[in-house]
């Protein structure tokens, strides 16, 4: 896979942290962009919150604002875009909490 890489200009952090964030999972919240398919949403981990193993039935990409988000095959720090194919599977955690922007094309499966 290609470096996931890529920076963009986005909103003031303050912007980004000043959203009404939602009970997701322990130690994640999440603000509802647009609920659906596909969704889109800002998650904001707390350091050492994660997700469990679970398969993309649907095309999964996140940009990292702030901190870091690690999955099995990397760390991907401020500015990165992670983008995982449909059936692919992983965990992810953050140790020093993040903000991501995530967009699913359709729920995934937990394993």
């Amino acid at each position: 896979m290609a470096d996931p890489q890529i920076t963009l200009p986005l909103l003031p952090p303050e912007a980004l942290r000043a959203c009404a964030f939602a009970p997701f999972r322990e130690g994640v919240e999440i603000f509802w962009i647009r609920e659906g398919s596909p969704a889109l949403a800002l998650l904001r981990y707390a350091p050492g919150a994660g997700v469990p193993r679970h398969r993309h039935v649907g095309l999964e990409t996140i940009l990292v604002l702030e901190g870091a988000q690690s999955d099995e095959a990397g760390r991907y720090g401020a500015g990165q875009l992670v983008v995982n194919q449909p059936g692919s599977e992983h965990s992810v955690w953050s140790d020093e909490g993040c903000l991501v922007l995530i967009q699913w094309e359709k729920p995934v499966a937990f394993v």
